[in-house]
């Protein structure tokens, strides 16, 4: 009896998520729904909620358009998030660990410009950073994965140093005794211990440079090498948009974030229990 309780309360709280579920789907269904419905009906009638299974290949006729590489487009996306998430976590790593341990001279300064460079928007910062990208001839989305990673560095560092300001210098002290040098501790110690906190890092980080539009639009001038932020605003006409490719170009956009959010989200959950200590 107890076994057959369990299920229905286990289906029970399956069942209570689905509208949640639902709710947060709806946008990504209804942009699906878009592409499938004639682009002659679209402002006739009113859009039905039930997709039009035949015409569900409209979400692949957005890459066969030579003037809109969208999957290269696509590409370059994923070159600017992954590098920003990677440089930013690099870099994060580092200066968080140093601002959670050690005392130096300047620390607090330190924390305090991690903390000021939120308080520049980046439309104040194109100029200065486009004359100084156009010197050193990084025009291109390497100069946008330095730009974005100026902004998303400092977020990562104060969502890091927290998570390692919660572990007890007690368990480095034992590491060290042992003979692990600091590098190792940080490393192979303290970091698998604070695995929730990167990974929550690296989605904020992957959102910010995959999302990134206003460097992207500045800094990256060839059509071949745009971001897909850029590609998707170019779809939209002076007199005419294509809605169908639009909302079809916006699915493929959107799928790839998704999808890292879903697989990162499991490690985040993982490393919650990941980081017990044994006595």
């Amino acid at each position: 009896m107890s076994g057959r309780r369990r299920v229905a309360a286990t289906m029970g709280r399956y069942v209570g998520l689905l509208p949640f579920i639902a709710f947060a789907g709806f946008p990504l269904y209804w942009m699906v729904n878009t592409v499938t419905v004639d682009p002659l009906q679209l402002y006739a009638t009113p859009q039905g909620l039930i997709l039009n299974l035949q015409r569900l290949g409209n979400l692949f006729e957005v890459f066969r358009s030579d003037s809109s590489p969208l999957l290269d487009w696509l590409k370059n996306s994923l070159f600017i998030a992954v590098g920003t998430t990677l440089l930013s976590l690099l870099l994060a790593v580092t200066v968080a660990y140093a601002l959670s341990r050690y005392k130096f001279a300047g620390r607090g300064v330190l924390g305090f410009v991690m903390f000021a460079t939120q308080m520049l928007p980046q439309a104040m910062l194109i100029v200065p950073l486009y004359a100084a990208f156009v010197a050193l001839g990084l025009l291109n989305a390497g100069g946008v994965v330095l730009a974005v990673t100026a902004f998303t560095m400092p977020i990562a560092v104060w969502i890091i140093k927290t998570a390692i300001d919660s572990v007890p210098v007690e368990i480095e002290e034992a590491a060290r005794v042992d003979g692990c040098p600091s590098f190792g501790i940080m490393s192979m110690v303290t970091l698998p211990l604070v695995a929730p906190s990167l990974a929550a890092a690296a989605v904020l980080c992957f959102f910010d440079g995959w999302n990134e539009f206003m460097f992207a639009t500045t800094f990256i001038q060839e059509k071949d090498n745009w971001a897909a932020s850029t590609g998707l605003a170019a779809f939209v006409g002076e007199f005419v948009t294509p809605i169908n490719t639009v909302f079809a170009a916006a699915v493929w956009f959107t799928l790839p974030a998704v999808v890292f959010f879903l697989l990162l989200q499991r490690r985040i959950i993982g490393g919650l229990s990941a980081g017990s200590v044994k006595g």
